[in-house]
């Protein structure tokens, strides 16, 4: 006796692998997607953490700078910040101006070209050094740039204000400005 094929149940699987493939295409696709959101955050974390690192460098340069010329260290306060959307065209008159200009030409990010642009350094990098009003002895030299992200505006005085973004952007109220600070301090030593 020959038993039909449908009541074995065998014709109501057909298709059952195409369905199974299509989920399995989906579940991929969407793993796929997260996996690339991923991917452009891990690129904006790593330009943030290449711009810090630029910035300390930049901040250790001019604080070894005014150590080094700890007997002019007061001509080292700027009124403006050096770097971005600035001249750099100090001159060679003097030691203090010769820095200027190296520092601002490296803020502007001078150390790297791509063509004729400067690329070197963080974006929309500046420079400042400010005396401390309790102590003239100690200078607090500081390095702002403009960041990818919106985070807290820091208190920080350089760049204040300088780096809202276009109109309609997320970064309005400095809230993408980032600073990295440092103090140095000139011993008196004509007191002891």
């Amino acid at each position: 006796m020959v038993i039909p094929a449908h009541s074995l149940g065998i014709g109501a699987q057909r298709g059952a692998s195409l369905l199974e493939v299509l989920i399995t295409l989906v579940i991929l696709a969407i793993g796929l997607l997260g996996l690339a959101g991923l991917q452009s955050r891990l690129q904006a974390s790593e330009m943030e953490a290449y711009q810090r690192a630029q910035a300390l460098v930049l901040l250790e340069d001019m604080a070894s700078r005014i150590a080094a010329n700890r007997a002019n260290a007061a001509s080292y306060v700027t009124d403006t910040p050096l770097g971005f959307n600035n001249g750099c065209s100090y001159g060679t008159s003097t030691r203090q101006t010769v820095d200027f200009d190296e520092w601002c030409k490296a803020l502007q990010g001078a150390g790297e070209l791509q063509g004729t642009a400067s690329v070197g350094a963080m974006i929309g990098g500046r420079g400042c050094v400010e005396v401390d009003p309790d102590d003239p002895d100690v200078y607090r030299v500081t390095v702002a740039w403009q960041g990818l992200t919106p985070l807290a505006a820091p208190a920080e005085s350089c760049g204040k204000d300088l780096y809202d973004g276009a109109a309609g952007s997320v970064c309005t109220g400095d809230l993408c400005r980032r600073v990295a600070t440092t103090v140095v301090r000139i011993g008196n030593l004509s007191s002891l």
